[in-house]
């Protein structure tokens, strides 16, 4: 957890309040309502008028800049200030049901576009240094996904297999259980969970641990459960409502943080290029 005052990411004030929104009591909820719904307005405020406009004392307010890592009230308005300056307009961006194909096609692509800008915003660079080097140590890699987070796993999978890495995947709540529980201290667990919060993934990262083994987490939540258990997070945006659970949108983040994080391990893994052109050979004579 971050130090008072040691901001949780250098780049995105307004995108890190949802990756924590689910760790925050009732009225410092209230408070991150306010300022995500109305953020100019918040910028332009005194502690006491958020306060009031959120319904809550002055402590929660402050209890809230302090969850984000800042001192205090004043710093907090800072940063969301610079924050609203690259901010994008979304106002054009609203799918209608009366917008023809093409307009939906690039509403779409603009969500798409803003969603990939956002995950840049929150990559934690010492974060993503970490990652790569605990999965360039370990002496296999075991990739945990259920659910829409398991087509994940298998993309993650498919990347490190072709560029010659020890890797597994699995989707299955049992199989992965049971795979958990046979880690040992030099293997490493990469498990996927938007919500970070899902049981089937969490209690078997937990028991990865207990063994001994290393733990890498691509996660929306920097305070979920899974994150508990983690050596290391990786956060991407998320825009999920309980009934968009797999929403493309977020899948597309994980995917581009994932390509990201492939491609520092290819540069720096010494066997890539060779595994590159044997995979590659090996499946050309499929093709017509």
């Amino acid at each position: 957890m971050s130090k008072v005052g040691s901001k949780l990411n250098p780049s995105n004030t307004l995108l890190m309040i949802p990756s924590i929104y689910s760790s925050l009591t009732k009225a410092e909820k209230k408070v991150a309502d306010v300022v995500q719904s109305n953020p100019e307005e918040a910028v332009m405020s005194t502690v006491t008028d958020l306060a009031e406009q959120a319904g809550v004392g002055e402590t929660s307010v402050i209890r809230f800049c302090r969850k984000l890592g800042f001192r205090g009230f004043h710093e907090f308005k800072l940063s969301v200030a610079q924050d609203l300056v690259n901010l994008p307009s979304v106002s054009d961006s609203e799918i209608e049901e009366a917008d023809d194909v093409m307009t939906v096609a690039r509403k779409v692509t603009m969500k798409h576009e803003t969603m990939l800008r956002n995950t840049l915003d929150l990559i934690n660079v010492d974060s993503l240094k970490r990652a790569v080097d605990q999965m360039l140590a370990a002496d296999k890699i075991y990739v945990y996904g259920v659910g829409s987070s398991g087509i994940t796993a298998l993309d993650l999978h498919y990347r490190l297999m072709r560029i010659g890495m020890n890797v597994e995947a699995h989707r299955d709540a049992h199989i992965i259980a049971m795979s958990a529980a046979l880690v040992k201290p030099g293997d490493l667990v990469f498990g996927i969970s938007t919500s970070g919060s899902t049981r089937d993934l969490v209690d078997p990262v937990r028991q990865a641990k207990q063994n001994g083994a290393g733990v890498v987490c691509l996660t929306s939540h920097l305070r979920s459960p899974i994150a508990v258990h983690a050596d290391t997070v990786l956060l991407v945006p998320a825009r999920e409502l309980p009934l968009d659970g797999g929403a493309l949108s977020t899948k597309f983040t994980q995917i581009h943080l994932l390509n990201i994080l492939c491609t520092l391990l290819a540069l720096r893994y010494g066997k890539a290029d060779e595994s590159l052109k044997k995979t590659a050979k090996s499946v050309a004579d499929k093709l017509y």
